[in-house]
């Protein structure tokens, strides 16, 4: 019994020392007092409420013309989620920064709540462009996009129809398009999924689809685990230490932590015909930055696109940092970096 006990508790400790991992300087809910934030609300194209936090640096002058970036918060995730932290630390550096709630997400609108709509997604990025650009204090002709996680992938394809976002960069990309029609691909844990299991889950999406048009209960997928084991792939663990934790876990009004970073899915079949890196080289001579770790199981994604991607372009490799590294992770985040890219190209 003792050995068994002794077994048990070195199993909970092993787990626990995956929780709440603040080395290199892990600072998601980081609070500036070199700025000042503003909640604000606006319209997308569809009527639709988007809300943000919009951080200015507090040595704006009054006659200011600024030049201003959007940003984005990964997948399943909301602005409280590293977009926060990136939107101060480049407020710092003298931009105006707008962290925008995808929606359906967070608190902007949007009906189920956790629902997935690339379309309206790139939309809230323009319309975040809408935004910024008709506020006396910004240039809108110096307006940049960055993009962290999904919202890489959600900020290409807004970029490339909308051009006045003048300078684009990603951080830890998603294509969140070809990671649900084929899986990670060039991950060793995981194997490519093939056509047939990508038609086995269209098929059990569809039928869903019947189950609550007759009023019955939403069914939410993917997202972050809940609880680790000692078979959950090191991909799960990297994003349960961010979401499931005090590290990074924040639950918005209204949802639970149950539903957080789970999105519906009959909405997440939308994603199969999502292909954001189609075109990518026509948002040329535009600059493009596309940041990855190092040990990223992210990283094809930003491989690809910066393959495909026109001039001016940039791959830049964060030694030693993974995937979710570079949420919140300041000793690692090269914020030196993305601001001497949006001075240069806004």
């Amino acid at each position: 019994m003792k050995r068994l006990l002794a077994s048990l508790l070195m199993s909970v400790a092993a787990f626990s020392s995956v929780a709440a991992d603040m080395s290199n300087n892990a600072d998601n809910f980081y609070k500036s007092d070199k700025v000042i934030v503003q909640k604000v609300t606006f319209k997308n194209q569809y009527k639709m409420d988007v809300t943000g936090n919009l951080f200015m640096p507090k040595n704006m002058t009054n006659d200011a013309k600024s030049q201003a970036i959007v940003v984005g918060h990964p997948m399943g995730a909301v602005k409280e989620q590293s977009s926060n932290l990136y939107a101060q630390k480049l407020a710092e550096q003298g931009f105006v920064t707008l962290a925008i709630d995808l929606s359906f997400w967070g608190e902007s609108a949007g009906e189920p709540r956790n629902a997935v709509l690339p379309d309206l997604y790139a939309e809230d990025f323009s319309a975040a462009v809408d935004y910024l650009g008709t506020r006396p204090f910004i240039d809108r002709n110096k307006i940049g996009v960055l993009g962290i996680c999904g919202s890489g992938s959600f900020a290409i394809s807004a970029a490339k129809i909308d051009p006045r976002m003048k300078a684009i960069a990603t951080v830890s990309m998603y294509d969140m398009g070809e990671v649900n029609r084929s899986g990670l691909t060039h991950y060793k844990e995981f194997k490519p999924m093939t056509v047939e299991e990508r038609k086995v889950f269209l098929a059990e999406a569809a039928e869903q689809r019947y189950v609550e048009f007759t009023g019955g209960k939403t069914k939410y997928t993917s997202g972050t685990t809940h609880e680790i084991t000692k078979d959950t792939p090191a991909i799960q663990r990297e994003f349960y230490d961010f979401y499931r934790t005090p590290r990074g876990e924040f639950t918005p009004k209204g949802s639970s932590p149950e539903l957080t970073t789970h999105p519906t899915l009959t909405s997440t079949a939308k994603f199969v015909n999502f292909y954001p890196f189609n075109d990518i080289e026509s948002i040329s001579p535009r600059p493009m930055l596309f940041i990855a770790g190092e040990n990223a199981h992210s990283r094809e994604f930003s491989n690809t696109a910066y393959k495909l991607a026109g001039q001016p372009k940039e791959l830049y490799i964060v030694p030693n940092a993974g995937h979710v590294d570079l949420y919140d992770r300041v000793g690692l985040i090269p914020f030196a970096k993305l601001t001497d890219f949006f001075k240069k190209s806004l």
